[in-house]
């Protein structure tokens, strides 16, 4: 159910692309991440980080795209998001004791210090490229040979398809390699 409403502001925005284009689109992504952040602060009385990093971001690219009635802001929006996760995940490398991912999993997960160095480089450099990856489909996949309304379509299902298949992917593949690794758990003698 947490992935459904993670998912939310997504959804809402690939909903009101396919029906009403990309302003209404980003105005219903807005729109989206408020209530997100809201209910998630009347359910919990807390805020996710991830959530309100993403408010923030969606509010300033968002916002601008809806002002200067200029899509590339929404579009810059993934990658900015994704080279801010990249930012702290592989800063977190060198300032601090344990790295993000071990902050994140290391309560669900035991693993040796090598290895969550090595997973948190991993998705460091994940978000890095693809938040290039972002920035080739948005403005450059398909050269002139393509009009601008297609490739805003194509760009919109590679950010709701492509790049979540991708995330998927991707976590699958450092789930197997962390499966080789994880130490058990010893248990408690009575």
């Amino acid at each position: 159910m947490k992935f459904l409403f993670d998912l939310f502001p997504l959804i809402l925005f690939f909903g009101a692309f396919k029906l009403y284009g990309i302003y209404a689109a980003t105005l219903a992504a807005i729109i989206g991440s408020i209530v997100q952040v809201g209910m998630y602060w009347l359910k919990t009385r807390t805020f996710e980080k991830m959530h309100i990093i993403t408010l923030v971001i969606i509010l300033v690219m968002g916002g601008l795209t809806l002002f200067l009635k200029d899509d590339r802001f929404i579009k810059w929006k993934p990658t900015i998001l994704y080279w801010i996760f990249s930012t702290i995940i592989l800063g977190s490398q060198i300032i601090g004791k344990t790295t993000v991912m071990e902050k994140i999993m290391g309560k669900q997960i035991a693993l040796p210090s090598p290895i969550w160095s090595k997973v948190n480089l991993s998705w460091g450099l994940f978000f890095l490229v693809v938040g290039f990856l972002n920035v080739y489909v948005a403005f450059y996949f398909g050269g002139s040979d393509i009009t601008e309304q297609a490739r805003t379509d194509l760009w919109v299902n590679f950010k709701v398809f492509g790049l979540m298949a991708l995330t998927l992917a991707f976590g699958i593949v450092q789930a197997l390699i962390i499966a080789k690794h994880v130490t058990p758990e010893k248990e408690e003698s009575n």
